[in-house]
């Protein structure tokens, strides 16, 4: 099988690119070679998804054109009736669906919504607790090269070594030591559960503020499929993609006491007029997170990807913390493959139409430039429609692929079996 798309996949993306195409023939044939990208591959990348044709027509709305800094109702320019509608719509959604007093949907990416908390509650100097890059977290809570851990004093938490679970022992400890201001739980790339309940009562023991970071678990979140951390957070942040499905962009929520800070870093302290077509694509997303089938979409996830644990494991690749509760699982390439890296396996995989990305491991030796380690996820190959059937398979490939150190042989046939999946299940 070739790498090209059916008739009538083919002819949705001529209709995507259409206009592009007579206005700008190059940009259309870079922007339909991704459409066809994203076709023929699987996606194994955990924090990304495909929105569905309502979002991605939502983001290019009429309201791509209009300006409105402020909020809804104290707008600086006028013309705004629209704007304050989708806005309020979009609040109100994101209130409802994740239990919050108050929200604010202009943030531009969830990164822009860590840094509007910090700005809202702390001052430069003040200390921080979040979770290790290398273990686990993100940038922004608080690695030096960010602004988390430049601009403020930032400590970090980690797993513990022999159970490769969040260390809760170690977050007590540090947390009353130092006295943080602010704790941020949440994580980028740690496969199980986070007890938002024992981070509140940390955060209440040492006084700190509680700020859950939730952007990779959102959608399993509303789903009801994992705790949430409203009942104890001040303030709650989310990307509004990966497993919640929607546009990338970002939300901050928090307590109603907090309401006015947080507007107020968000406009005027790091935005100015905020992207309305993305609140109103945000807004789509959040009525389709809110439909009963959401919830089974979002079990989905998880029952693939412990599925494709179980087939790993069956193979001898041992993964962090044994296994997963949620949307992604961490393969540690150390046991079965020790000279090989993250990128080398990640750019034999892509090889075969397999997109994953390589990323660090807890006590990880080598740098984040080549890791030890690959992060897998299944809300993209779930959104397609694969379920355990289709993606059992997914680990023999895998494991193929690796072992045969990227022979072109195994690549080439390892793709064409992925291309008969891919055209079986179309991307939305």
């Amino acid at each position: 099988m070739s790498e090209k798309v059916s008739t009538s996949i083919a002819d949705q993306i001529a209709a995507w690119t259409d206009e592009v195409a007579k206005v700008d023939p190059l940009a259309a044939q870079i922007l339909a070679a991704e459409e066809r990208r994203e076709q023929n591959s699987l996606n194994l990348i955990a924090s990304e998804n495909y929105a569905s044709r309502a979002v991605r027509q939502a983001t290019a709305s009429a309201l791509t054109n209009k300006y409105a800094e402020g909020l809804p109702g104290k707008r600086f320019y006028n013309g705004c009736e629209w704007a304050d509608s989708i806005e309020r719509l979009a609040i109100d959604r994101a209130k409802e669906l994740f239990g919050m007093e108050h929200a604010n949907v202009q943030p531009h990416a969830g990164s822009q919504a860590n840094m509007a908390v910090f700005f809202a509650v702390l001052k430069p100097g003040d200390t921080i607790l979040g979770m290790n890059l290398t273990h686990g977290g993100h940038l922004t809570h608080g690695l030096e090269a960010n602004f988390s851990g430049s601009i403020y004093k930032a400590l970090h938490y980690g797993l513990n070594q022999k159970t490769e679970r969040i260390d809760m022992d170690q977050v007590r400890e540090i947390a009353l030591k130092h006295r943080p201001k602010l704790i941020v739980c949440g994580a980028s790339a740690y496969p199980r559960e986070i007890d938002f309940a024992a981070f509140g009562q940390i955060a209440h023991e040492c006084g700190a503020i509680l700020m859950a970071d939730i952007a990779h678990i959102a959608g399993l979140v509303v789903a009801g499929l994992h705790n949430s951390p409203a009942p104890v957070a001040d303030f709650v942040t989310t990307t509004t993609h990966k497993t919640l499905r929607g546009p990338r962009s970002g939300i901050a929520m928090c307590k109603a006491q907090y309401t006015k800070v947080l507007d107020s870093a968000v406009f005027p302290g790091l935005q100015g007029g905020p992207l309305l077509q993305q609140i109103a694509a945000k807004a789509v997303s959040l009525a389709e997170a809110n439909r009963p089938e959401f919830k089974q979409y979002a079990q989905a996830i998880i029952d693939n990807c412990q599925t494709l644990a179980e087939e790993l494991l069956a193979r001898g690749y041992h993964l962090i913390s044994g296994g997963t509760d949620n949307h992604l699982l961490l393969m540690d390439l150390r046991a079965n493959h020790p000279d090989l890296t993250g990128q080398q396996a990640a750019d034999w995989l892509e090889g075969a139409n397999i997109i994953v990305n390589k990323n660090s491991i807890p006590f990880d030796q080598r740098p984040a430039s080549l890791t030890s380690g690959l992060r897998l996820g299944t809300p993209a190959i779930t959104t397609r429609g694969l379920g355990r059937d289709e993606t059992r398979p997914l680990a023999g490939w895998i494991d193929e692929v690796i072992s045969s150190n990227g022979d072109e042989s195994v690549l080439t046939r390892v793709k064409q079996q992925v291309l008969q999946i891919c055209e079986a299940f179309p991307i939305p």
